[in-house]
């Protein structure tokens, strides 16, 4: 890509994406494994997110489909509606694609994550900052 190092493209890419709540949650698992800190912010930021191709807002409603099918990732499928709203898609629109999740992986994962979705909504503005 350029000289700039993964981590560093990744570190980049990850504020632009999940902003401080995205960084403060690197740092938190900096103190439990830094190497899949480490990993993440390389590999998923650095190289993946990096790619050119994808509109932002498609990155994001793909990640909230595939996490809302897992159905055990509340605390990721959180910080990705997060990045959803950074990205610029609204609570109507992330609301659609839980929904739309319902028929494909079922009432279960898609209930888990429209309530998780509404923690997300009820500490953040309507762009998607947290509310002070």
């Amino acid at each position: 890509m350029n000289d700039e190092s993964a981590f560093e493209r990744g570190m980049r890419r990850l504020r632009e994406v999940d902003g401080e709540v995205g960084v403060r949650a690197v740092e938190r698992l900096r103190a439990i494994s830094p190497d899949l800190a480490r990993y993440i912010v390389e590999f998923a930021f650095g190289e993946v997110y990096s790619r050119p191709g994808v509109d932002p807002k498609y990155r994001e409603a793909a990640a909230l489909g595939a996490l809302t099918a897992l159905g055990h990732t509340r605390p990721q499928l959180k910080t990705h509606v997060h990045a959803a709203l950074n990205a610029g898609l609204s609570r109507e629109e992330i609301k659609e694609i839980l929904l739309l999740m319902a028929p494909y992986v079922g009432f279960p994962s898609a209930l888990n994550a429209m309530f998780a979705a509404q923690e997300v909504f009820d500490r953040t503005g309507p762009e998607g900052e947290e509310a002070p």
